[in-house]
């Protein structure tokens, strides 16, 4: 059975600080703003009646806004109308949850899909004594954070507690991979309200390199990619550099190549590359579009993603979707994503294995036939799991689970 012409059901998503907009918009999307994006498009041209809620953060924006695809984006007026650090947000909150009751009482939605912890105290607030249920998404989470960054964290003191509220009122959590599920159980949530939806990647975008793959002259190509922050591991790949004669190693993150200068990471890297002796097979990209993204894995001879800790890690499955092979750190999500000695490999995460990652790129360098297996593989485990539709498939069903919203699942889209 299809669905073309009445809508289905109302879905109420809540992203208190990343816009799909910015998504749709260009350099300023993170993971959770093209995973609200990709979502809620996906849930409207199935037929669903979607509006995301975000917090407006200039007087230039218009109360509402419609996407080609049909979902409504309302800007929430909750503090001042100017960019606010995320960390910096949670005593906002309580305007944008009564902002969403008022909203909510007179077009009350079936259902709500909190994006992040700050926006499921809003929702949660906003759907309190309407009857309507609360599915919560944390794409990261507190004690995660505050394990590895320790002092360094910014986070609110009371993020953790928060968090664990939020859980215990939801009625359903969307965790993203098993690492997740576990520290979630650990918080003391219970594991029987825990859904695994993992998160996506368009395969249309993110694909091959069209005709067989060729032997590109020069040196090994090695890519890694992501924020240009000291948990994405950039100086993990450096110090595995040096243990691979005839490579090179492209990072690709940060702000455009002119400001690379005035980045604090950027600076630490070089250094670290000048003092393993690699400095002349090491190239900070900058920031690089998601329109240039594709062709730059698909033309990598190995993806790394070494990150100290990861919640879900997308880097990996948009490589895996260009049929590159992944060398993955064994955290978080890529335990879930990355199948050792299938798609890729997965090497130690701790600081020391530098050497030893070393002589798995080697390994993998030496042997195109290997790698060609991998990445065919990979390619095959995206399309079998990790695309929207497989997506919007699960995230669906939780949403069926506690509302009275049909999947339309077979939609034609």
């Amino acid at each position: 059975m299809t669905h073309r012409h009445a809508p289905a059901g109302r879905v109420a998503m809540v992203s208190e600080h990343a816009s799909p907009l910015a998504a749709l918009g260009g350099p300023d999307a993170g993971g959770q703003n093209v995973y609200v994006a990709q979502l809620a498009g996906l849930l409207a041209r199935r037929g669903h009646d979607v509006t995301v809620y975000t917090r407006r953060d200039s007087s230039r924006l218009p109360d509402r806004v419609t996407t080609p695809d049909g979902v409504r984006v309302v800007h929430v007026p909750a503090g001042p109308a100017a960019p606010i650090p995320k960390d910096e947000l949670p005593p906002y909150m309580h305007e944008f949850g009564a902002w969403l009751a008022r909203e909510w009482a007179n077009r009350t939605p079936d259902v709500v899909h909190a994006h992040f912890w700050m926006s499921g105290t809003a929702a949660l607030a906003g759907a309190r004594g309407l009857g309507v249920p609360v599915v919560q998404t944390y794409h990261a989470l507190g004690t995660v954070k505050k394990r590895y960054q320790g002092a360094a964290d910014t986070s609110p003191p009371d993020r953790v507690a928060t968090e664990t509220a939020v859980g215990r009122e939801s009625d359903a959590i969307i965790a993203t991979c098993e690492d997740e599920v576990a520290e979630l159980v650990a918080m003391g949530l219970p594991r029987r309200r825990m859904h695994i939806v993992p998160c996506g990647v368009d395969p249309g975008q993110f694909a091959p390199a069209p005709g067989p793959r060729r032997r590109r002259p020069g040196p090994r190509r090695l890519l890694t990619v992501g924020r240009l922050v000291p948990r994405k591991g950039f100086d993990r790949a450096i110090r595995a550099l040096a243990h691979v004669p005839g490579a090179e190693l492209l990072v690709a993150g940060g702000p455009e190549p002119a400001l690379l200068f005035a980045e604090p990471e950027a600076e630490r890297l070089l250094a670290l590359a000048e003092e393993c002796g690699v400095a002349d097979r090491v190239t900070l990209l900058g920031g690089v579009s998601r329109a240039d993204m594709p062709g730059l894995m698909a033309d990598a001879d190995l993806v790394l993603s070494v990150p100290r800790y990861e919640p879900f890690g997308i880097v990996p499955v948009e490589a895996m979707a260009c049929g590159a092979p992944v060398v993955a750190t064994a955290v978080g999500g890529q335990l879930d994503t990355v199948v050792d000695g299938r798609t890729g490999v997965l090497v130690p995460p701790g600081d020391d294995a530098g050497e030893r990652t070393g002589a798995v790129i080697r390994r993998l360098l030496d042997d195109p036939d290997l790698r060609a297996r991998y990445g065919a593989e990979a390619r095959r485990r995206v399309l079998d799991h990790y695309t929207w539709d497989r997506v919007a498939d699960g995230v669906t069903r939780v949403y069926g689970a506690v509302s009275s919203l049909p999947s339309l699942s077979g939609a034609v889209r």
